[in-house]
């Protein structure tokens, strides 16, 4: 607005004489809550360490549908992608320096001028399947905690009795062990991301670095201990193609299209672009280390991992289930030991991408609030410099989740299938939209 004030002026032409000129002042209402820059490119490269714990649980269906032969060469095929756009997006990052939200902001900026509904399609999608994360994680270390330390496995792997713990009726909500163990998760993300972005990079340094173990165990390890064993690995895409009644090609299709929710993941480094100290630099390091570090694990974990378990030990019925709790028996077959600690571990690298889920999709919504793309109470910033009101709308959707949909392995895996799809076309408008921006340069 503008205010009117009184000043001295001296007119030295006009003999010293002093005057009075009432001059306007321009006063701009400038709001001092911004996204602070804290980050380096290794606290962006650490959020990035999400995508492993994505990859730790779809390996077992994966292997189970594929054999590890086929499904190791996937990962990597997805992988790779995955790698060379998070290259490509390293360039428009640096084109918006100060607008969070990454990719879908890209998709949005390109298409303006072609499809307005271009950004909100796109960010709503890349919101979704980042947020959705939460429910199923958590309730995924629920499932791992409670089937490690209530239940007995067999050398499989596998329930040998049922799953054990709390179970309660609430007002017509049922809690069990599980749900509450999810609850928990989710409001522990949830509040150190809110209390700012530094608390939150601790949290993942700290579930990074136990991380780190179980995976240099399962990807160098079996090499050593002479665990590992090629015999191990099978090629059973044809039968299970068969026994499904489609083609070899459409299964590989299929889960190129699944895989990539994960592997696509490491682009989640350019949302945080306006938080890096020098974004023209920062941002491209964290996006290419992120991507290198990720290609790698995504192709030797699956392979040493399965080399060592085998993937004719995979059991996957309505009854038994070990496709994830097989990594304790690959543990304990390298270290001889040690079965509830690899859980442990792993439920570590969950919490990583529950913390980054958390931290990314909040952003996304931040985004498309400051653009005018949704409600401007998704875009404020609280006293810690941090989008918590969008935090606190992805929560309180999880925890609707955990309780409804989520709460059965094929409701998280419809929830994620669903996802996916809004997830894979925020990447084709955003690619599209960088040869956009490009061509209008």
């Amino acid at each position: 607005m503008r205010s009117g004030a009184t000043v001295w002026s001296a007119h030295p032409e006009s003999g010293g004489t002093v005057s009075f000129e009432e001059v306007f002042v321009a006063e701009v209402s400038v709001d001092e809550r911004r996204l602070l820059k804290t980050m380096r490119w290794y606290d962006g490269f650490v959020i990035g360490l999400a995508n492993p714990g994505f990859l730790i649980v779809g390996i077992g269906f994966s292997v189970g549908a594929l054999g590890a032969k086929v499904a190791a060469i996937l990962w990597f095929v997805s992988a790779l992608v995955g790698a060379l756009q998070a290259y490509v997006y390293s360039e428009p990052a640096a084109m918006f320096p100060d607008k969070p939200g990454g990719l879908a902001m890209y998709a949005k900026e390109g298409w303006r001028k072609y499809f307005s509904l271009a950004g909100p399609i796109a960010t709503f999608g890349y919101w979704f399947a980042w947020s959705s994360v939460l429910a199923i994680y958590g309730g995924l270390i629920g499932y791992l905690l409670v089937g490690e330390f209530f239940t007995s496995l067999n050398s499989k792997g596998v329930n040998t009795d049922s799953i054990g713990g709390w179970t309660a009726n609430v007002a017509g909500v049922d809690f069990t062990t599980v749900r509450v163990i999810g609850l928990i998760c989710i409001l522990l993300c949830w509040s150190f991301n809110v209390r700012g972005m530094r608390p939150a990079v601790w949290i993942g340094y700290i579930t990074g670095a136990l991380l780190m173990i179980p995976l240099a165990v399962l990807m160098f390890l079996p090499y050593i201990t002479g665990d590992w064993h090629s015999s191990n690995l099978h090629n059973n895409i044809s039968a299970n193609a068969s026994a499904l009644g489609t083609s070899s090609a459409t299964l590989v299709v299929v889960w190129l299209y699944a895989m990539c929710w994960s592997s696509y993941g490491m682009e989640c480094c350019a949302t945080f672009a306006p938080e890096y100290h020098d974004t023209a630099r920062d941002t491209p390091k964290a996006l290419r280390v992120a991507a290198i570090f990720g290609v790698m694990v995504y192709c030797l974990l699956p392979l040493g991992a399965m080399g060592t378990f085998g993937d004719q030990n995979l059991v996957f019925s309505a009854t038994e289930n070990n496709t994830i709790s097989f990594y304790a028996n690959a543990f304990d077959d390298i270290l001889g030991a040690g079965t509830g600690v690899a859980i442990i571990l792993l439920c570590a690298g969950i919490v990583l991408a529950m913390n980054t889920a958390t931290a990314d999709g909040s952003r996304a919504l931040y985004g498309i609030s400051q653009d005018g793309m949704t409600i401007k109470w998704l875009g404020k910033l609280n006293s810690k410099h941090v989008p918590a009101n969008a935090m606190t709308l992805d929560a309180l959707l999880n925890i609707f989740l955990l309780f409804t949909f989520a709460s059965d392995a094929v409701g998280a895996l419809k929830i994620l299938v669903l996802s996916n799809l809004g997830y894979v076309f925020c990447h084709v408008m955003a690619m599209s939209g960088f040869v956009l921006l490009r061509r209008n340069l």
